[in-house]
């Protein structure tokens, strides 16, 4: 946390409650339930900027690292984060209906295959690197890792689109 450095870290009080949620127990003693943690570069430093935000949505706490935080509340963190957080990875591209937009892609990523629509070139977004994040017109997202990592098939097939 920002606020008050190393020793605030070590006292970090976070647990679940009977009902699962996340409960932040604030250096004032003040209890919070229900808080979600919120990164704020998801893809490109998951690991740096992550806020506690409340359950009326304000932000209770600045994480500037999870590194930072106690191996108990990390953990709590990272659990949660997993849960909140579903971006499949595209592997490989089987197919693509149209170079044109919207079209219906076929793709295979590291949770299965799965079909989706690009309504837009626009809603594929380079990302630090090779990778890219495409914004699927049912509003899934799904990550290319590495552009280059790809098969010279699905390489070629999203090079029309970029």
């Amino acid at each position: 946390m920002s606020a008050n450095g190393g020793a605030a870290e070590r006292r970090f009080l976070l647990h679940r409650n009977a009902f699962g949620r996340l409960v932040w127990t604030a250096p004032d003693g003040e209890r919070h339930e229900g808080v979600i943690p919120v990164r704020t570069f998801p893809l490109s430093a998951p690991g740096a900027g992550l806020s506690l935000v409340g359950a009326d949505g304000h932000e209770l706490a600045w994480i500037e690292s999870l590194d930072a935080l106690p191996a108990p509340a990390r953990a709590l963190i990272d659990e949660e984060l997993a849960t909140r957080e579903f971006v499949p990875e595209i592997l490989r591209i089987r197919k693509v209906s149209t170079f044109s937009t919207p079209s219906q892609w076929e793709v295979d990523t590291d949770r299965g295959r799965a079909q989706f629509v690009l309504a837009g070139e626009e809603d594929i977004r380079r990302l630090d690197g090779n990778a890219l994040l495409i914004a699927a017109a049912q509003g899934a997202y799904f990550r290319v890792r590495d552009l280059q990592a790809l098969d010279a098939a699905s390489r070629r097939l999203l090079g029309r689109f970029l």
